[in-house]
């Protein structure tokens, strides 16, 4: 609720330059007379406060009140109820604070949680009978909430029965997950079930190609709800044609797109001059940006910029022979400044393109080119084309549903799958060191859970590669918190039995029962620091333990001598 004049700088760079910025847009939207949303709640608060009689008029003209999905308001939004219910109107707030996800985008939980004292005659009504999911899922979703301590307080119930048990599967890496969830997948079409009735929920977006390549096999129609697919989104697109450009500089397709991406000075004069150059000569629009520098056609601003990407793409192709792909699209990313540009994105946006970005170096790592005597690169965009292709289904076709669990509120699915539930990706790492984020976490995680109706699948994998980097995360604490009475664990072999490891409560897996430490237990290590075990060799004292810390990577020791310490 604030005017550009009301900010101070404070020495902060970033701010500066997003008070430049604001200024900038604050200045064009009043010269050319138009205002967005914001500036309509905004400049609606200012008239109510600089004018009693103003806002008296509309206090009369509304004397009820009703907001809905009231957790996802913003300060403005607030402020303006506050001053337009006055102490006459009588208000009606619908929300839930234990759905409170957004806020990245600016929405604040403190809202409904300072409602009563704000408005002091509040008498609050608590709808705590769920008509959605069974008692089972919602057993789940109370437990993992509880955990929060900024909350009102409510208790989910149903009449719906007990269903069946929570389904947690450990996979061996995130392909293994993937190829399990369209296993599932299948069984569920073939019992008569309609695939779209099934969501795969994911905390990142990153975490789609994967999952998206597992479906592509196994031939399960899908649709990216809210989104688009990861080889058509544009960080990717992007990335995908400095590759392009590094293997062919002349691909007239590639070179359009990121001449002036990161933004560096190439205006639409100058690429209208190239275009015209290379329609004259019948050459590339590369050999034409060529010939406009050496000519200097331009002036020299231009001419610099024009030049400095020609010599960008130069020095990026000139070390394919020397760089293994995925240090080619490492290369990619860094030098032409892709990832710094949405690094500088702050928020939930930003973060995800980089994020995307690093899960393409990680795409990279694990492509297997099918003729290992011809150069990697050209295999691998010809692999992304046929990816890339026109597969997600028609908008009539039963189809899975793909999102991220912010784009799931609000929806509920008979059959539902959350992917990824590891320490570090769900919770985010992000998450872990910022003040209130964990919360909002564990409220998405409740958002997520409460989307199943009937079957819930949480899935998560002892090593995943996260953006090219081999990683040993230990089982989400949102799983951990999860009564061990309502969940199933699956085994590999694909037999159910009652889980011993990952529960709430459980200390012990079978190889616990001798050893005293299970798989995916945190553990203390005099020297090394804490860890997560990943592997057990043997059995009893002697018995070889594999465990990832945090400091010094995985250590093999002998359990007889390890002295480690549960944590």
């Amino acid at each position: 609720g604030l005017r550009s004049a009301h900010i101070q700088e404070g020495g902060d760079p970033y701010l500066a330059t997003m008070l430049r910025i604001y200024r900038g847009y604050e200045e064009t939207c009043e010269r050319l007379g138009v205002i967005d949303f914001a500036e309509l709640l905004l400049r609606a608060l200012e008239l109510w406060k600089h004018n009693p009689s103003v806002l008296e008029h509309y206090q009369q003209r509304f004397r009820h009140i009703l907001v809905d999905e009231f957790q996802d308001t913003n300060a403005v939004q607030y402020a303006w109820l506050r001053l337009l219910a006055g102490k006459v109107s009588a208000v009606t707030a619908v929300g839930d604070d234990d759905q409170s996800i957004y806020g990245w985008r600016g929405a604040k939980v403190e809202n409904i949680l300072s409602y009563e004292r704000d408005f002091p005659d509040t008498e609050t009504v608590k709808l705590e009978q769920n008509y959605r999911s069974t008692s089972n899922i919602l057993l789940a979703a109370n437990a993992v909430i509880a955990k929060n301590a900024g909350r009102l307080g409510k208790n989910l119930w149903t009449e719906a029965g007990e269903g069946e048990a929570i389904a947690l599967y450990s996979a061996f890496n995130e392909h293994d997950e993937a190829r399990y969830i369209a296993d599932r997948l299948h069984s569920w079409s073939n019992e008569g079930n309609r695939r779209e009735d099934a969501a795969i929920l994911y905390r990142s977006n990153a975490q789609s190609r994967v999952l998206e390549a597992a479906l592509l096999q196994a031939e399960i129609p899908y649709r990216i709800y809210g989104g688009q697919r990861f080889y058509e989104r544009l960080e990717i697109k992007n990335a995908l044609s400095y590759l392009r450009l590094m293997l062919n500089c002349h691909d007239d397709v590639a070179f359009e797109r990121v001449v002036n991406v990161p933004p560096r000075g190439i205006g639409e004069r100058t690429l209208a001059l190239v275009r015209e150059l290379a329609r004259d000569r019948v050459t590339s629009l590369w050999t034409a940006a060529v010939a406009v520098v050496s000519e200097k056609r331009m002036a020299a601003r231009a001419t610099n910029a024009i030049a400095a990407f020609i010599e960008l793409v130069n020095e990026m192709s000139g070390q394919l022979d020397e760089l293994p792909l995925a240090e080619q699209a490492d290369n990619a990313i860094q030098h032409s400044g892709l990832i710094d540009m949405h690094r500088r994105e702050k928020g939930e946006r930003g973060q995800a393109r980089v994020e995307n970005l690093e899960e393409l170096v990680g795409a990279c790592r694990n492509f297997e080119a099918e003729d290992r005597d011809l150069p990697a690169l050209p295999q691998f965009l010809d692999q992304v084309a046929l990816d890339a292709g026109d597969r997600q289904a028609d908008e009539d076709q039963d189809a899975v549903q793909l999102m991220t669990l912010h784009s799931a509120k609000g929806l509920e699915f008979p059959l539902v799958f959350i992917a990824g539930m590891e320490e570090n990706l769900f919770p985010h790492k992000r998450s872990l060191d910022e003040s209130g984020q964990l919360e909002e976490e564990r409220r998405l995680a409740y958002v997520g859970i409460t989307r199943a109706m009937e079957k819930l699948y949480l899935t998560f994998a002892e090593t995943r590669s996260i953006y090219g980097t081999e990683s040993f995360n230990s089982v989400s604490r949102f799983v951990r918190d999860i009564p061990k009475e309502v969940i199933e664990e699956v085994r590999l072999q694909n037999t159910i039995a009652r889980p011993t490891s990952y529960a709430a409560g459980a200390m012990r897996s079978d190889q616990g029962d001798e050893t005293g430490f299970h798989l995916g237990q945190q553990v203390k290590h005099n020297v090394y620091g804490e860890g997560v075990i990943l592997n057990f060799e043997g059995n009893g004292p002697r018995a070889r333990v594999h465990v990832s810390f945090e400091d010094v990577g995985t250590k093999i020791l002998i359990l007889a001598s390890a002295n480690l310490a549960a944590v």
